[in-house]
């Protein structure tokens, strides 16, 4: 099973034994950090867990609008509590990150989701500030601040590209964040159209 050897690490040299071995030890040592950085075990997702860990933050973001305002009317109130969210987490993953990215030797180990985490909240965080004319329309603004976040996170256009070679937790985070507000640009431009659409 490949725990923590996913592609984007940059340790091709890194056994898939040895990096399961390493990932175990960092559970065992630094429990907390580990299962955060992890996206509460997404990361441990086989097959894309970048992928996992932003459907994760997906369903969280719309769990949390859905609590604040169950209809489909924009709400401010849960716009800013997802870019907030998304701001806490990236700040927080800066140090989470690079703390267990150092444990296991590597620099950004595909196991590590929380960047993604936070980039898919903030990318998700401009769907709560339109009103839809129903519910599909509003289901669509959701799936389209997945697949934008995705887009830009795989592709890193621009610099987002070098920013991953900053140090640490910077080098994790950064380029997702980055990428969450490129995707937010997109989505709220989805948004507002389905938003203008009569039911």
């Amino acid at each position: 099973m490949r725990l923590c050897d996913p592609m984007k690490t940059t340790s091709p040299n890194v056994s898939a034994h040895a990096a399961a071995a390493d990932l175990r030890r960092a559970f065992r040592e630094l429990p907390v950090s580990t299962l955060l950085a992890t996206g509460l075990g997404t990361g441990l997702s086989p097959i894309a867990p970048g992928t996992a860990g932003s459907a994760l933050a997906l369903a969280a973001a719309w769990l949390f609008e859905r609590a604040i305002s169950p209809s489909h009317m924009s709400s401010v109130v849960a716009a800013v509590g997802l870019l907030m969210s998304g701001l806490v987490i990236a700040i927080a993953g800066v140090g989470i990150s690079g703390r267990v990215a150092e444990f296991l030797g590597r620099k950004d180990p595909g196991c590590i989701v929380l960047d993604e985490i936070a980039g898919q909240l903030l990318a998700s965080a401009v769907v709560p500030l339109f009103s839809y004319p129903s519910a599909p329309a509003a289901a669509t603004a959701w799936v389209a601040s997945f697949l934008t976040f995705r887009l830009f996170d795989v592709w890193k256009p621009g610099p987002i590209d070098r920013w991953q070679a900053l140090p640490g937790g910077w080098g994790i985070v950064v380029d997702d964040v980055a990428a969450g507000a490129l995707a937010a640009g997109v989505t709220a431009g989805v948004a507002a159209i389905l938003s203008a659409r009569p039911a």
